[in-house]
């Protein structure tokens, strides 16, 4: 069951940072996991803010604050309040992922859209602000209704993008039991041979995500060509009558 996301769910310290850079003429959003975990109910464990103050401007804002620049070539800094760490990103678009894996260049932009446009999934591509409500462009709260993971636009550009996506997909779905939809589920099959481009620690770290999932048996049936690719002794498998009843 959808949720319906209150003002009282968030966190003051989040909330404040939010109503800060507002005041200074920003915009700020929660915006990803936190936003998907609310309208479903669960606690975040991580609280993500969008701008489209540039870092330094971010900087002047919240300067009486401890920051730290987390990933400032990519406009991220780790805010410090109330005991905890937030990360505040301005608004960005991303162009040639060379490595399959990160954008060779980013372009930061002034408005919201552009900046969900370029995220992975539906259900991790809303924003939400306790004045304006939920932003929720490509159908986001829907697919968490329906329980299926989509990728955000062509699929097959998500994961040419970042291949590592395609191993996050299966995670979400394991962790959520939900269906991978046809167009993700068909891209993730033509492009699975990308992994090889990833790194074994990044590997790794997914695919422990993914065994631990309620959905681990199911998709590893449904997507054993993926695990093929990142645990080639498996193919050996494939098919394989054992005679035990």
């Amino acid at each position: 069951m959808i949720c319906r996301i209150n003002h009282n769910q968030l966190p003051p310290a989040g909330l404040e940072l939010v109503n800060r850079l507002n005041r200074a003429g920003y915009e700020a959003w929660f915006v990803g996991g936190c936003v998907r975990d609310l309208l479903m109910g669960n606690p975040p464990h991580d609280w993500d803010i969008c701008t489209n103050a540039l870092p330094e401007e971010t900087r002047a804002v919240l300067g009486d604050l401890r920051i730290h620049d987390t990933g400032i070539q990519h406009g991220t800094v780790l805010v410090m309040a109330g005991g905890a760490g937030y990360e505040i990103t301005t608004f960005r678009t991303e162009s040639d992922y060379s490595d399959h894996r990160r954008p060779d260049s980013v372009c930061f932009v002034r408005d919201l859209a552009s900046d969900l446009s370029r995220r992975d999934f539906t259900i991790n591509a809303m924003a939400y602000h306790s004045q304006y409500g939920l932003v929720d462009r490509f159908g986001g709260r829907e697919d968490l209704e329906q329980g299926i993971i989509r990728a955000v636009g062509d699929a097959a550009q998500r994961f040419e993008e970042d291949a590592l996506r395609m191993l996050r997909a299966l995670r979400f779905a394991g962790r959520f039991d939900f269906a991978i939809e046809e167009a993700t589920a068909a891209a993730i099959h033509r492009h699975c041979n990308d992994l090889e481009r990833i790194s074994a620690e990044r590997i790794f770290s997914e695919l422990k995500g993914i065994l631990t999932t309620p959905g681990a048996p199911r998709l590893m049936l449904e997507f054993r060509d993926v695990f093929a690719v990142i645990l080639p002794e498996v193919a050996g498998l494939f098919d394989y009558h054992q005679n035990n009843p």
